[in-house]
């Protein structure tokens, strides 16, 4: 755990064109996302396998600080709905360590039709849990997961709750589960995908990310990539976060 910081980014590093000229510098774009924000969604990690060789390459092309979240494969989550999973998650596991010490939390986002069945979630999260001690955020999207019972149980399993917007219940606006590790997940409303945030919006989020005690983890992912507003949004969150004393530098790659 990183305890105390706060990583913004998106969901994959794309470079839109809109956003070019605020990620200067050679490179791949990896390489360039990474010198302005401190942190990425591997998405792509929830629809095909990745060698561990390429998880080792990506970490080897940002600076030390840089962290990734990785997301769970839909196999797990959506495929076999946590059922008879160990082997997809012991690979996913294996390759993923490629990341090292860079590798930050897993998502494992729920499908809408899934339910909280308690003892469906004790057995998946107490096998995740006896192979992987690192962060773990979860986004269920079935609104018995806000019950007494399933925050419980990820309260017992160490997993945060994801803050995510849209909303799908009211619960969604607000992280839940473990309070060591929050997650904001930003998808784009009202399109979805889609609408970028403005200035309230973000500085909102802000004054929230500053709110959270120094012994807690917080991560700002924008998701609104279809439009290519994730990667402005992001870079005008981490304006906001700045403190005042401290002036806009690029960071500098490993």
């Amino acid at each position: 755990m990183d305890a105390g910081r706060v990583f913004v980014g998106t969901a994959g590093w794309s470079i839109p064109k809109t956003s070019a000229d605020r990620v200067g510098g050679d490179g791949t774009h990896l390489q360039r996302y990474a010198r302005v924000l401190n942190g990425a969604e591997i998405n792509s990690s929830f629809y095909r396998p990745h060698a561990a060789s390429t998880y080792a390459r990506w970490a080897a092309s940002t600076p030390a600080d840089f962290r990734f979240a990785v997301k769970v494969p839909r196999e797990i989550t959506h495929t076999r709905r946590l059922v008879d999973v160990e082997a997809v998650l012991a690979r996913f596991l294996d390759e993923s360590a490629g990341l090292g010490v860079k590798r930050g939390p897993l998502l494992v986002q729920l499908p809408p039709s899934l339910a909280f069945d308690d003892q469906l979630v004790d057995g998946f999260f107490a096998m995740l849990r006896a192979s992987h001690d690192g962060p773990v955020a979860c986004e269920p999207r079935h609104v018995s997961w806000t019950s007494d019972a399933a925050v419980d149980r990820l309260v017992q399993y160490r997993i945060a709750r994801v803050a995510a917007d849209p909303p799908r219940m009211e619960d969604d606006r607000r992280p839940g589960g473990w309070s060591g590790l929050v997650y904001y997940r930003w998808h784009g409303s009202p399109r979805v995908y889609w609408s970028p945030y403005d200035q309230d919006q973000l500085t909102t989020l802000a004054a929230a990310t500053k709110a959270l005690a120094d012994d807690v983890e917080a991560w700002c992912i924008f998701d609104n990539t279809a439009s290519g507003a994730a990667l402005a949004n992001a870079l005008d969150l981490t304006e906001a976060l700045r403190p005042d004393t401290e002036q806009p530098s690029e960071r500098r790659p490993r």
